[in-house]
């Protein structure tokens, strides 16, 4: 990813209030959570890779409460976008934790039928289950591992206090990203954002998303596993 392109405009531009009929699996839809539509401007959802086959939308789920909505590629294995709500920050770490989907690939826990309903940590999951492959619809952390890329959140930490703060760090939420955008002009870029919020904004809706390239991927044993986009993109109202 060699290009940051940021387009800060009026989200009501963006948004049509048709909801689209995905079909259903185990996957929570934005129109299944009332909740969940209040992270989109009017509540009305972006038509943005919705019809794209392979869509997958995520009400973010953490210690039993929704936090914000992602759109996900699950060919690309990456977030088409995440919306959310600004809130200023309390502080607090980095989490050391990255979670994943276990309902992006309906992964049912052996022997009791049950499904996993929430953002789950990766590490213990594999541990716990080792019966459960999540990677065939999904991003895992090993793939960033060594990859030269950090993984990059679209909605940004940093502009949450805890416990959304905490919710950002599932692999649903970040795509491969250049180290020296991620850490350099995009950290700059939220830190701006989050001065322009705070002195102009009551409230302020927030998307994020990013561009998949036509042919640029993260390679594990010569397998294509995560996509890695050409350009990041950012819009709030």
């Amino acid at each position: 990813m060699q290009t940051l392109v940021a387009l800060c405009t009026l989200l009501s531009l963006l948004f049509s209030a048709r909801a689209d009929v995905v079909e259903r699996a185990s996957v929570i839809f934005f129109q299944d959570q009332p909740e969940c539509m209040k992270y989109f401007y009017k509540e009305k959802v972006p038509e943005w890779g919705a019809s794209k086959s392979g869509a997958a939308r995520l009400c973010q789920l953490f210690s039993n409460r929704y936090h914000f909505a992602t759109l996900y590629d699950t060919k690309h294995r990456i977030a088409v976008y995440s919306a959310y709500i600004f809130e200023p920050s309390n502080g607090g770490g980095r989490e050391t934790r990255w979670f994943v989907e276990p309902q992006v690939g309906a992964a049912c826990v052996s022997g009791t039928g049950a499904y996993f309903t929430e953002m789950t940590d990766g590490y213990w999951l594999g541990r716990d289950h080792p019966e459960i492959y999540l990677g065939e619809k999904q991003a895992l952390n090993e793939d960033y591992v060594g990859s030269g890329f950090d993984r990059g959140h679209l909605n940004p930490s940093g502009h949450h206090p805890v416990p959304t703060r905490n919710a950002t760090f599932t692999l649903t939420n970040v795509v491969p990203q250049n180290r020296k955008l991620n850490q350099n002009a995009w950290r700059i870029h939220e830190s701006e954002l989050t001065a322009l919020f705070k002195e102009k904004c009551s409230r302020a809706f927030v998307l994020v998303g990013a561009i998949p390239s036509v042919d640029n991927w993260i390679v594990k044993n010569n397998v294509r596993r995560v996509n890695i986009p050409d350009y990041l993109w950012n819009a709030y109202c």
